[in-house]
């Protein structure tokens, strides 16, 4: 009997530290954020401008993040539009553009923030949308 436990013991060891690996590396986490229309000045936006849903994911790559649109095939996030990040561990901070989403391909960033608590804006060209901020860990 004592055997037996030995040895379901160290298969579940075995078997945890072969998956293990695995977890790690399909670990990306979605973290949707919102980006609000302010119409005419009106911070409540308005029917005709609903607001703009973007996500970040974080944990595809160590050290990075993509900012790219909530809806389906990546779309739904402001086109052409400027992201600004700034990594609360480490003080660095940084710009991107958002793509513009032409040929089929969805907007979309993806920024080298480094590990860390992450601070990001996205900010409209537009200039009459409330700029989306969201904060997260990336790993």
């Amino acid at each position: 009997m004592n055997l037996v436990r030995r040895l379901a013991i160290y298969s579940s060891v075995v078997i945890g530290s072969a998956l293990a690996p695995v977890a790690a590396a399909s670990a990306a986490v979605t973290v949707p954020f919102q980006i609000d229309p302010a119409p005419y000045g009106n911070p409540n936006g308005s029917f005709d401008a609903p607001a703009v849903r973007c996500v970040a994911v974080v944990g595809e790559q160590a050290g990075t993040l993509r900012i790219t649109g909530g809806k389906e095939g990546r779309w739904g996030c402001l086109l052409s539009s400027e992201v600004r990040w700034l990594n609360l561990s480490t003080g660095t901070s940084g710009t991107a553009r958002l793509s513009d989403g032409l040929h089929g391909y969805p907007a979309e960033a993806t920024l080298q923030t480094g590990t860390g608590q992450i601070a990001v804006a996205v900010l409209s060209a537009a200039g009459t949308i409330t700029p989306g901020v969201a904060t997260f860990f990336v790993p």
